[in-house]
């Protein structure tokens, strides 16, 4: 015998099934008509954003390439002082952690700065809404009527946003403000992945030195690990920006070996002034 529960379930899987004219499909939750999708049988492969990665893409290639750049010109510097391998690799490894401890405090202070700025509109806007709920409400309709909405779908539209105030903050927060929940930034999350990635890029130019004994061979070494990885976070960045890979590894390897080659030749001129 047929449950009332059973009857329920195939009333609600023939609505969602229904197909106007134009081929679209019924969605009992929203009361609405979809679109049929359309992933298939295409150029390109659907991918949804990655607004994870995407939200610390900064600090990730910050911390990465600040590591890398900045503790190979001070490894060059160093070693084109003459010094002997031990206060090269000593300064590279005191470079290292000072490096992303400061890493560290600057990104937690400024994402935590950021998220309070944001949270402190949300509090101004909140009183926008119990003091001047009409003058918000008018900025829905020029907003909606810029995207071409006009007379009675503008009408509705802009009082059923503003019947509910949770519904009308992420409207106003994203389209007047720009700041949507998505685009919020942990500052543990910024300070620890910074500070990471900083440790990790200063590696290339750090562990040479712990197997010569000769800091100019060393630097060798240093040069091409720092060179290879350089070219490798530019290309590798472009997974994500959809640009030109070589063209990408090619600008980080250029501005870190000019860097190297000051940071070197002002050791070189230090060490001879010395000597």
């Amino acid at each position: 015998m047929e449950t009332q529960e059973s009857k329920v379930t195939q009333e609600e899987s023939t609505i969602e099934h229904v197909v106007n004219e134009d081929g679209r499909i019924y969605d009992p939750k929203y009361d609405i008509y979809r679109y049929p999708e359309d992933l298939e049988g295409k150029e390109i492969e659907f991918k949804e954003h990655d607004d994870k990665i995407r939200n610390y893409m900064r600090d990730i290639i910050l911390g990465v390439n600040d590591g890398l750049v900045s503790i190979y010109l001070l490894v060059a510097g160093v070693a084109g002082a003459n010094s002997p391998v031990k206060n090269v690799l000593l300064a590279g490894i005191v470079g290292a952690i000072a490096g992303a401890i400061s890493m560290m405090a600057g990104e937690f202070i400024s994402t935590k700065s950021q998220e309070q700025v944001f949270d402190a509109i949300i509090e101004e806007e909140k009183l926008h809404f119990k003091y001047f709920r009409n003058h918000e409400i008018n900025e829905l309709f020029d907003m909606f009527g810029e995207l071409g909405l006009r007379g009675k779908q503008l009408q509705e539209l802009v009082e059923k946003i503003a019947e509910d105030d949770d519904k009308l903050m992420k409207v106003m927060m994203t389209m007047e403000l720009g700041v949507a929940d998505i685009s919020r930034r942990s500052p543990w999350k910024a300070m620890a992945t910074v500070a990471f990635l900083f440790i990790a890029g200063s590696l290339p130019s750090v562990l040479p030195f712990f197997f010569v004994t000769d800091a100019i061979v060393g630097l060798y070494w240093a040069t091409g690990l720092t060179s290879l990885t350089l070219f490798a976070t530019g290309a590798l960045k472009t997974l994500m920006t959809k640009t030109n890979p070589i063209k990408e590894g090619l600008e980080h390897l250029f501005i870190g070996m000019i860097g190297g080659g000051v940071s070197y030749l002002i050791g070189l001129a230090y060490g001879v002034t010395v000597a």
